[in-house]
């Protein structure tokens, strides 16, 4: 596509500065490259950037508007990630607990050891299920963890990582329920989204149909390249985006997959983390549980379903070397969440891409948004911007 194939529609604003971002924003909008997205950049908890633009639809028959929302697959994890750090902070979750101090049935099949870090750094050996698995399966919450809870880790929990692409939702979820009596989302929308006004959702509310952008699916899904172990998580099931335009979907609780919004909604739950638990003069975690999240559970060995090296911390990745937390869906959507520079930078989008196509399309937005931190004295000269897509995980 020429740099002129589609008009850069587009709306929201840059802070003085950031106009680097926004034309970063409408390169891809002009190109093809996003039908529709919101790009979010916070510092100290405070919006320097807020675009969005393009279509929510493939005919382009309506426009992306401020209060649009996407399905952003595994982006929803940081929120998951989020919500044990602050049940921790509270002192109702030790991470170094076992998990079946909260869910006795899952000491079952040699898991009494494993640990909530494991299951929040991906190295609980539950990244898929044994039996087989069908779309409505992941409707029926009961169904789904009471297998995790029966079976046996694939292997020895702790030692190393194999990426839980959607049960890692569906143990941290449960562990959360046992906790708190509440549903994981219900949780999330009554701790996290409601007192920080953030419109993400676990379970949507239909009436936000209207604002629900359509995912355009990529060339090729996850189950389509996997091999090894990646086999029997990604074929597992075998998941296909269009599963998110139905209404079973969209009012399901599918932790690790389904959660809903855009960019600015994303960057404001997560600058609770980046700027150390306190946003808009009101302490709502501890500085110390903010910085807990870094820990690495993963130090870069090869993960044993994406066959790649990753860097897990606990409930997000970790780019390693730096104070950086992360996380990445299924077709392009990511967060960054920069302790040092109290800084996030957020994506959405709804043409899904594979990795190496929405790397491309991401890493210019990632680049200006820390080029601008940098000129205006924002994010320390020496900061550069290793801090891409390449561990955000473009899987689910």
């Amino acid at each position: 596509m020429n740099a002129e194939a589609f008009p850069a529609v587009f709306d929201g604003f840059c802070s003085d500065g950031f106009g680097p971002v926004r034309d970063a924003f409408a390169a891809n909008l002009q190109t093809g490259a996003d039908l529709g997205a919101s790009f979010c950049v916070t510092i100290d908890g405070q919006p320097v950037v807020d675009l969005w633009g393009g279509h929510l639809d493939a005919a382009r028959t309506a426009p992306w508007t401020k209060d649009t929302i996407v399905n952003v697959y595994s982006t929803s994890k940081t929120m998951m990630g989020l919500s044990a750090m602050l049940l921790a902070d509270r002192g109702e979750l030790s991470l170094d607990a076992p998990v079946a101090r909260y869910w006795p049935e899952f000491a079952a099949a040699g898991k009494a050891d494993v640990l909530v870090r494991h299951i929040l750094g991906h190295t609980s050996g539950l990244p898929g299920w044994d039996a087989p698995i069908v779309e409505e399966d992941l409707y029926d919450w009961e169904k789904v963890t009471t297998l995790l809870a029966a079976q046996a880790p694939w292997w020895e929990p702790g030692t190393a990582s194999g990426y839980h692409a959607v049960t890692h939702g569906f143990l941290i979820g449960e562990v959360i329920r046992r906790i708190t009596q509440q549903s994981p989302g219900r949780f999330f929308a009554d701790a996290v989204a409601a007192p920080l006004g953030a419109d993400f959702h676990f379970g949507l509310p239909p009436a936000r149909d209207a604002d629900l952008a359509i995912l355009v699916p990529p060339p090729s899904v996850s189950g389509d390249t996997a091999t090894g172990m990646g086999l029997r998580v990604f074929r597992n099931p075998y998941e296909r985006a269009e599963w998110s335009r139905s209404e079973r979907w969209r009012r399901a609780e599918i932790p690790a997959s389904n959660g809903t919004g855009n960019a600015r909604s994303i960057a404001r739950v997560q600058s609770l983390m980046a700027c150390g638990g306190e946003l808009d003069g009101v302490r709502r975690m501890s500085p110390e549980s903010c910085e807990a999240a870094l820990t690495l559970e993963t130090h870069g060995g090869v993960d044993l379903v994406v066959h790649r090296p990753v860097w897990f911390g606990r409930g997000y990745k970790v780019i390693p070397g730096r104070r950086i937390l992360q996380g990445g869906g299924w077709g392009g959507s990511a967060v960054l969440v920069d302790l040092d520079a109290r800084m996030v930078v957020a994506y959405a989008m709804n043409r899904m891409l594979m990795k190496a196509d929405s790397d491309a399309r991401l890493q210019p937005l990632i680049d200006a948004a820390y080029a601008c931190a940098r000129d205006i004295g924002a994010v320390h000269p020496d900061i550069t911007t290793t801090a891409s897509s390449q561990n955000a995980g473009n899987v689910h």
